[in-house]
């Protein structure tokens, strides 16, 4: 009997693994396709779409198409420039939403549960529908930078940045974690005379390893993914993100080559940022089960 019993447990772990494998497989190849695409002059790579070669380094592999894709538009200043207001963006966001989480779950104050309400009553507005009065607004705020104060936050990084710092969604994942943790730790610190700062940042941030992973998985490639709000609000090249930058490669003579060389590029600092993310998780997931 423990012999049958650890074969059917040996077949469902390969049928496991071997579904999970064909999943990855499903995901994987249209990373493989854009890579070994823009390795490929524009003439085989649509010859080689009718095939199995699309997925291979065959023919004519070279780099001429990044080489190109450089000389037709500033690939590194449009990675650097989104790179910078999705960092940054999410940094903060991920300060300020877990702040206003702290407060929402564990300060008692008097309008709480309303405006919590009213916040996560925002998530089922589409940007669409403020996009216009924000641009307004934006184009007549003031800044103070280093050319003193300016009137109108258009053409910028801030204009990019300040108005996706706070969102429901990212409030609501803090919200739900924190209601999770235990609050017998918060009501020790309170009888040890912890204040609230140093609970927030002794005792609940430091658990909140795994939401804060989520959080930045979502607010990078929302961030990283923006092309609506950048193409209103930017004009000038020097601040254009890489989702706005593909439009030079469609306004004269489509070469696809340096289009899938360009997404190629621009897929790079997203995988690397998930990668990054996925071994802090894991890593403040065993921290977390140590401390427990």
């Amino acid at each position: 009997m423990a012999t049958i019993s650890a074969d059917n447990h040996g077949l469902r772990l390969a049928t496991r693994y071997a579904v999970l494998v064909l999943i990855a497989i499903v995901f994987i190849f249209p990373l493989v396709f854009m890579l070994m695409s823009s390795l490929k002059p524009d003439q085989q790579l649509l010859q080689d779409t009718a095939s199995l070669r699309a997925f291979l380094p065959v023919g004519d592999v070279s780099l001429r198409n990044y080489t190109a894709a450089f000389d037709r538009a500033p690939v590194a200043l449009f990675i650097f420039n989104s790179v910078l207001v999705t960092g940054v963006t999410v940094v903060l966001s991920l300060l300020v939403c877990s702040m206003a989480a702290f407060a929402f779950v564990f300060i008692g104050w008097k309008g709480r549960d309303f405006l919590l309400t009213v916040i996560l009553a925002t998530l089922i507005v589409p940007f669409e529908t403020i996009a216009i009065p924000l641009l307004l607004i934006a184009s007549k705020l003031p800044w103070i930078g280093m050319d003193g104060l300016t009137w109108g936050w258009l053409n910028s990084y801030h204009v990019q940045i300040v108005p996706f710092i706070a969102d429901g969604l990212t409030i609501f994942l803090f919200v739900q974690y924190f209601k999770d943790l235990p609050g017998e730790l918060i009501e020790a610190a309170r009888v040890e005379g912890a204040t609230w700062p140093q609970i927030y940042r002794r005792i609940v941030m430091p658990l909140a390893g795994p939401v804060l992973a989520t959080a930045a998985i979502l607010k990078f490639l929302a961030m990283y993914n923006q092309y609506l709000w950048p193409l209103m609000v930017v004009q000038q090249e020097g601040y254009r993100p890489v989702m706005v930058g593909l439009q030079y490669f469609f306004q004269q003579n489509v070469a696809w080559g340096e289009v899938m060389a360009y997404l190629s590029m621009i897929t790079v600092p997203v995988l690397a940022f998930y990668l990054y993310l996925q071994r802090a998780f894991i890593a403040s997931i065993a921290s977390t089960g140590v401390k427990g």
